[in-house]
């Protein structure tokens, strides 16, 4: 099936009156329990559900116009944006599926660096999906805009949301049933800090190690099972507020994901020497009282979970940490 039968479908009773812009906020989240494979590339339908927290403030602020061009005009963070590279490329072939005959003017501005192993997709994307609503003036369900989102980055989907959020892996072939929900969770003393130890792009990208991990993993057929595991236990901790409960399972879902990848041939392996340093610290941190957990996407940098309490003791310890409210 075509993400473009997906769009016609979710848009079919929808009105198309053209604004003269379209802007949208989407946060970049943070998934507790990962989202690792794929099983339909086209759809962006995953292998399992997800669990994620966003960040706040941090995300893409996206504004899109309909431009007189002969092509789409992107810009990103006030710098234009060539036609050759990677980010033109995958936002044009979004942009195709709702274009008509119109070309668009897209103007991002990223708070999180773009490409770093940061979740820069899933906001931009979701960002993007919200623009397009606006500017179309669709009035779409939330539930349908994170298909939608989903059809550019399938994390995309948890970050039309703000807060904790679950994406549903779903059954369906068409994937109607694979979209995110927000979750009736208050946590207003959780904190998670970001430990930007590498903002250089990733040497392979998200995509192509999932794929690579999938195919060649032979730890890759034990994780369905291990994600549901977590996902449970992160789903319970987060309603009874406890944090070693969340912490543990966060911590323990990303380092199988990453065994993962360094199990596929030829092995992924995002971290670096500083990445194992500071998963170091953090145990000693552990030892020594602290309840501190780390967890990691598909990048060398390391986020850091802990109670608005210790903050003070943690950011000591890592003077670096960049604290999200």
């Amino acid at each position: 099936m075509k993400k473009s039968t997906i769009v016609e479908r979710i848009l079919a009773n929808s009105p198309r009156q053209v604004k003269e812009r379209g802007a949208a906020f989407a946060p970049a989240n943070i998934a507790l329990c990962k989202y690792w494979g794929k099983r339909d590339e086209e759809l962006n339908l995953p292998v399992t559900s997800s669990l994620s927290m966003s960040l706040g403030h941090l995300g893409a602020h996206t504004e899109l116009t309909v431009c007189d061009a002969a092509g789409d005009e992107m810009w990103l963070n006030g710098e234009p944006v060539d036609e050759g590279s990677a980010f033109y490329r995958r936002a044009a072939a979004y942009l195709d599926l709702f274009r008509g005959d119109l070309h668009f003017c897209l103007r991002t501005e990223s708070t999180i660096p773009v490409a770093a192993g940061l979740a820069s997709s899933a906001s931009g994307y979701a960002a993007l999906a919200l623009a397009l609503n606006d500017l179309f003036g669709w009035k779409l369900e939330r539930r349908d805009l994170s298909i939608l989102a989903r059809l550019g980055s399938g994390s995309a989907s948890r970050s039309v949301y703000e807060g904790f959020v679950e994406w549903h892996a779903g059954v369906q072939e068409d994937g109607m049933d694979s979209y995110a929900d927000r979750l009736d969770v208050e946590w207003p003393e959780l904190r998670i800090g970001l430990l930007e130890l590498s903002l250089a792009e990733k040497p392979i990208s998200s995509r192509e190690a999932m794929q690579r991990t999938v195919a060649t993993s032979p730890l890759y057929r034990e994780w369905p099972e291990k994600v549901a595991a977590d996902l449970a236990a992160i789903r319970d901790g987060l309603a009874a507020h406890d944090m070693e409960a969340v912490g543990r399972a966060a911590e323990s879902n990303a380092v199988f994901m990453h065994a993962t990848m360094r199990t596929s041939v030829p092995p992924v392996d995002y971290r670096l020497p500083v990445t194992l340093e500071t998963i170091a610290a953090v145990e000693r941190a552990r030892a020594d009282g602290l309840r501190v957990y780390f967890t990691m996407d598909a990048g060398p940098n390391v986020k850091l979970l802990f109670l608005d309490g210790d903050r003070e003791a943690i950011q000591a310890r890592f003077p670096a940490l960049r604290i999200v409210e």
